[in-house]
């Protein structure tokens, strides 16, 4: 097998998109000569009004793209990363002058897959510059298999930040050629060998009708799970993916399938105008508002709603969020773009919310006291509210200070203490439950009291929003987080 690498270029377009007054912008559009490139690239244009584009052409494989990627020089608040497969087809500008949270990624109509976050990413500058910063991981078949998300994963662990999600008008691996769809789908395989990604890679082939795009999407997960061991080295399954574009032509060849020609809109607006459930934008939902404390469950809450096609934002720690709790209107501006917010934010405001926006949903997420004590205790040992930033460079340093400049606001807010006090922790607690059901007691269409950790899931959510049970588990997102931060508590106390 000989391994594919081409260097490819690298090109700032000539010009500016970005309308007078814009925030600075920045777009890196990768392509390896999609059948959508020339159409994505001029949507794109078109639909994030760049102040700056870069090209990347043909540079393979994946891994050598992104330290390509990271070499380029940006003078911007935010890049808009995108791959050559996603078609913009809303108009981007107005999230993005409001944006100022350090990385969103985009949920897409896929071809294969329905609605998932992949595809668009916007990245504040602060993270794109720690994730320049971070040694190529060796040895890694996390890296090996999703280098660009590997990366970003690890600079917002370093810079102790959160991913949000926010869908837009996108199509992601619609009209792909059969070569492009064979090399992404044995890659897919690839990457669903836990039990749980594959019983989704599952879910999502069950629903594959008839079509010649579904053939080879079947052809080249059977070829990565024959060629492929599960127990292959990172080095193997890397060697692999370099040979995915010369394998998944002689695959292609091999079934008599050919294939030529960039698409063109009219054909994406006669897709969308065939199938606007599937294909065409998403309908106006009402707000929903998480309001549970912290350690009640909120981040499995906030997944969930986006399963269920809601996009809420989990504690943001913007500048714009703390303007917002400095000025106490309870108008944040995220809500301009967002269906909703969760965690200690909305725990002073939610009276605020239903005022401001009627017609709104209100989850209140609770927990058996005890549990919940000992949840808090360990997750806030060791987070003083007056936390160092481990940073030298100025622009993650100032976003740090705006995040601990939350922190202190919230805690005292919400608990009138910095640190952890069990028995204030507890009135806090019980006064913000009783406050809540109180206040719409006379209204139980539209609030719902959630146990997560007691086994409460879609069954009641979904309903709640009108909106059907999806066939999946409910997500638990906090799990791993408390055990890190109980097994930090145990270890502090043996210091001690």
């Amino acid at each position: 097998m000989r391994a594919s690498i081409e260097e490819g270029v690298v090109e700032t377009l000539q010009g500016t998109y970005a309308p007078p007054g814009a925030r600075p912008i920045e777009l890196v559009f990768r392509t390896v000569g999609e059948r959508t490139s020339d159409l994505a690239l001029q949507l794109a244009l078109e639909h994030v009004k760049p102040t700056r584009a870069h090209v990347i052409r043909d540079v393979k494989p994946f891994a050598l793209a992104v330290r390509k990627m990271l070499e380029i020089e940006h003078h911007c608040d935010h890049v808009v990363h995108m791959d050559a497969d996603c078609l913009i087809l809303e108009d981007m500008r107005p999230f993005l002058d409001a944006n100022t949270l350090p990385y969103v990624d985009c949920y897409v109509r896929d071809r294969f897959r329905g609605r998932i976050h992949c595809g668009v990413h916007v990245t504040r500058i602060d993270v794109v510059d720690k994730m320049r910063a971070i040694p190529e991981p060796l040895d890694d078949l996390a890296y090996v298999l999703r280098p660009e998300s590997r990366l970003r994963n690890m600079a917002l662990a370093e810079l102790a930040l959160e991913k949000q999600l926010k869908s837009f008008h996108i199509l992601h691996d619609h009209f792909q050629r059969y070569t492009d769809i064979f090399a992404k789908y044995a890659l897919r395989e690839l990457r669903s060998r836990t039990e749980f990604q594959k019983k989704r890679l599952a879910a999502s082939m069950a629903r594959w009708g008839e079509g010649t795009d579904y053939d080879v999407a079947r052809r080249a997960v059977q070829h990565a799970a024959s060629t492929v061991p599960e127990d292959a080295k990172a080095k193997h399954v890397e060697l692999y993916i370099r040979n995915l574009p010369y394998i998944a032509e002689v695959e292609v060849r091999n079934m008599g399938l050919e294939q030529s020609g960039q698409v063109t809109m009219e054909e994406v607006e006669a897709a969308v105008n065939g199938d606007p459930t599937k294909l065409g934008p998403a309908p106006k939902k009402p707000k929903v508002f998480g309001l549970g404390l912290s350690r009640t469950g909120t981040r499995s809450l906030t997944a969930a709603l986006h399963v269920l096609g809601f996009d809420t934002v989990h504690y943001p720690t913007d500048r714009a969020t703390l303007d917002t709790l400095v000025r106490g209107d309870a108008r944040f501006p995220l809500l301009d773009h967002y269906d909703g917010m969760t965690d200690i934010t909305t725990a002073p405001y939610f009276e605020d919310f239903d005022r401001l926006y009627p017609g709104s949903k209100f989850v209140l997420t609770v927990r058996d006291t005890p549990a919940w004590l000992q949840s808090c205790r360990n997750h806030w040992t060791g987070r003083s509210a007056y936390e160092e930033a481990s940073t030298s460079d100025p622009i993650a340093a100032e976003e740090h200070r705006v995040h601990m400049e939350i922190r202190r606001f919230l805690r005292a807010a919400v608990y009138a203490s910095y640190e952890f006090d069990e028995a204030r922790f507890e009135r806090a607690y019980r006064r913000h439950v009783e406050n809540v059901t109180r206040y719409f007691a006379d209204r139980p269409d539209d609030l719902l009291v959630l146990d997560i950790a007691r086994g409460d899931g879609y069954e009641k959510l979904a309903p709640f929003l009108g909106v059907p049970v999806p066939e999946q588990p409910f997500p638990h997102k906090g799990k791993r987080l408390s055990e890190r931060m109980a097994e930090k508590h145990a270890n502090l106390e043996v210091d001690d």
